[in-house]
C-alpha cells in the first residue's frame, strides 16, 4: 500500500520498522523485495549493521531528515512500519534521560524479573501498575532511571524533545484487519521466509558471535531459528514456536495501536483485500494532496 502510494503521489517511502532497519535481516524482517524497491524511492531500510543497536532516538533522528529531505524534493514522505515506540519518539519526541550510571544499570540489569518489579514497586509505584510485571526490559529501564537520576521515567517524559508533531500535517492510516486472517497470515508468512533463506540468514548472522541481548539478535525467529541450528529443538518446534511468537507480537501491536494513538485517527478494521487497499490508497492520496 504505501508503494502504490508512493507511485501515484510522488512518494518515499520511509521505514518505520525497527528490524527492517538491519541489514542482516532482509528475509526474517519482510523488508520489501528489489520489485517493490524499483517502484518507488525507499529510506531507512537495511541502513543498519546488525552490531549497530539503532534505538528509538536514533531513528527519529534518522527519519526527521528523511522527511525534511523529501519535502525539500517536492516529494511526499511516506512513514510505514509497526514499532509504535519509534512512531510515537518521532511525533511526539523522546523524554531527555540522562546516561544511566554502568553500575546501577549492572545491578538492576542483573535481578530476577520478580525482585526489580518488587524494588521498582516501592521506587516508582506509578510505573510498577502500569508495567507488565514480567516484562523485565521495561521494569529493568523504569528501575534504573528512578535510581540512577532521582527522577521516575514519567517525570522525565513531561518533558519530551524533538517531536515533529506540531509541525507537519500527518494524514494517518491505521489497519486493524481481523485477528483470525491476520493470523493466519502470521502463520504462512514465517513459512514462506524458511523458503526464502531465513535459516541461511539467521546461520550468517549466529557465526558472527554477536551480542545476544542486540535488537538484531532479538528479532523473531532468530533465537528459534538458532535453537535449531543448535540441536536444541526440532523443525516443527522451531516452526510453530516462531509462528507464536509473531502471532504475539502482532496481537500487542494490534492493542497498542487501538488505544494509543489519537480516537480519531481512522482504524481500517475490514480484511485487506486489493479492492480495499486501493481503496484507502486513493483516500490517501486526496488527504495527501489536500493538506
Amino acid at each position: 500500500m504505501a508503494v502504490r502510494l508512493a507511485e501515484i503521489a510522488d512518494g518515499v517511502v520511509i521505514n518505520a520498522d525497527a528490524s527492517q532497519v538491519y541489514a542482516d535481516l532482509r528475509i526474517l524482517s519482510a523488508r520489501p523485495n528489489e520489485a517493490e524497491t524499483a517502484r518507488a524511492p525507499h529510506r531507512l531500510f537495511g541502513y543498519r549493521d546488525a552490531a549497530d543497536a539503532c534505538s528509538a532516538a536514533d531513528w527519529a533522528a534518522d527519519a526527521r531528515r528523511e522527511i525534511d529531505q523529501a519535502h525539500d524534493a517536492g516529494k511526499l514522505p511516506i512513514i510505514v512500519g509497526g514499532t509504535g515506540l519509534y512512531l510515537r519518539t518521532l511525533l511526539h519526541g523522546i523524554a531527555p534521560v540522562p546516561e544511566i550510571d554502568p553500575t546501577i544499570r549492572a545491578e538492576v540489569r542483573a535481578m530476577p524479573v520478580g525482585k526489580a518489579a518488587a524494588k521498582l514497586r516501592r521506587e516508582d509505584p506509578d510505573a510498577a501498575a502500569r508495567l507488565n510485571p514480567l516484562d523485565i526490559t521495561r521494569i529493568a529501564r523504569a528501575l534504573e532511571v528512578v535510581r540512577s537520576t532521582g527522577r521516575t521515567l514519567s517525570q522525565w517524559q513531561e518533558d519530551r524533545q524533538g517531536g515533529i508533531a506540531d509541525r507537519i500535517h500527518v494524514v494517518p492510516a491505521i489497519l486493524l484487519p481481523p485477528r483470525d486472517w491476520l493470523h493466519a497470515r502470521c502463520n504462512d508468512r514465517f513459512e514462506t521466509m524458511i523458503e526464502q533463506g531465513a535459516i541461511a540468514e539467521v546461520e550468517a548472522l549466529r557465526a558472527r558471535r554477536l551480542d545476544p541481548s542486540l535488537p538484531a539478535m532479538r528479532a523473531i525467529g532468530v533465537r528459534d531459528i538458532i535453537d535449531w541450528l543448535d540441536g536444541l529443538t526440532d523443525r516443527d518446534d522451531m516452526v510453530a514456536k516462531a509462528q507464536a511468537a509473531t502471532r504475539q507480537y502482532a496481537k500487542r501491536q494490534y492493542t497498542w495501536f487501538r488505544h494509543q494513538l489519537p480516537a480519531a485517527w481512522p482504524r481500517h478494521e475490514s480484511q485487506l483485500d486489493d479492492n480495499k487497499a486501493d481503496e484507502i490508497v486513493i483516500k490517501l492520496r486526496e488527504m495527501a494532496l489536500t493538506a
